[in-house]
């Protein structure tokens, strides 16, 4: 079992970093390693704003007694989606129907109707979620701009820089659809960061179920990854070697997994645990991740209890 508790500390020595990342070029190729940039942007983050550590570990200990409570959630979340289209060429402006279909995946993913739910190994079956979340299609915007690649300092938030200011951030959750660059597939900010900027931005080539030019980040499971953090939910390696994501029934991992690693896989970190590589908070390839765990689900429920970070979004 993993300590599931940090002390304020302890989280601002894993938060001292600064991610340096403006503009980004675009690729020349495909991408061959998943890359989300979530944790850089929060230490960025956090470099520029010292309160914010403050109310994440305000954030964390909510969480914490909320878990230990058993008492998450009364009735259904569901999450309208507005989606931010960026674009300078065609293939950016993506198409209505890609976007459904992004809403449509994590519809499955949240709620265990993907059809590789099933392949969750006999020792994870225990554990394997429904976390019970859904997600309707509000609004879609659009907007034609002059950047071939935005990076991750979160300009395609902002009209004044050219992006889309959010809609209602704190009773909706707003997507960006973009050229990052750099080889990110995408970043989300924690719960407790400004709503000037919440929300979750994907590069427009991840987005939804984007065919095979997009392999193997092609069955949208790059949303799925970057909304989990949205919700609170760290990377399962705790973003260090044999590190915490402060989820109880997460096998410790060495470091992130990457491409579709074969069953089992053993961590050489302490009792040498088979890791949950199907894990959607690991980096595998989207065709490598279908579940999240009970431990998961419940740590994402507590965020929109009463007096949760996200308890605009009502239950």
């Amino acid at each position: 079992m993993k300590k599931i508790l940090l002390s304020a500390v302890a989280l601002l020595m894993l938060f001292s970093c600064q991610n340096d990342t403006t503009e980004a070029a675009p690729e020349a190729s495909a991408i061959a390693r998943r890359g989300c940039a979530s944790q850089e942007v929060l230490e960025a983050q956090m470099q520029a704003d010292p309160t914010l550590a403050l109310r994440m570990n305000e954030i964390e200990a909510f969480t914490q007694k909320a878990m230990l409570s058993g008492r998450l959630v009364n009735g259904k979340v569901e999450i309208p989606v507005v989606v931010n289209v960026l674009y300078k060429t065609a293939a950016e402006n993506i198409s209505d129907a890609q976007i459904q279909s992004q809403i449509d995946v994590l519809n499955d993913d949240f709620n265990a109707t993907n059809s590789d739910f099933s392949s969750t190994p006999a020792l994870f079956s225990g554990v394997a979620a429904n976390v019970g979340i859904t997600f309707v299609l509000e609004t879609v915007n659009r907007k034609s701009t002059t950047k071939t690649s935005w990076g991750t300092r979160d300009a395609m938030k902002k009209t004044k820089q050219g992006g889309l200011d959010p809609t209602s951030p704190t009773t909706k959750l707003n997507m960006w659809a973009c050229t990052i660059g750099g080889g990110i597939l995408g970043y989300a900010q924690f719960p407790g960061g400004s709503t000037a900027t919440d929300g979750v931005v994907i590069d427009s080539k991840y987005f939804g179920l984007s065919g095979t030019g997009a392999y193997p980040y092609n069955l949208g499971r790059t949303a799925t990854h970057e909304v989990g953090h949205w919700m609170n939910l760290r990377h399962i390696w705790g973003d260090a070697t044999c590190g915490s994501d402060l989820v109880s029934d997460t096998p410790t991992h060495n470091t992130a997994n990457y491409g579709v690693p074969a069953y089992p896989h053993y961590s050489t970190c302490t009792g040498t645990p088979v890791e949950m590589t199907m894990n959607y908070m690991d980096y595998t390839d989207d065709r490598g991740m279908y579940m999240f765990s009970n431990g998961q689900k419940s740590r994402m429920a507590a965020i929109f209890v009463s007096g949760g970070a996200r308890a605009g979004f009502g239950i």
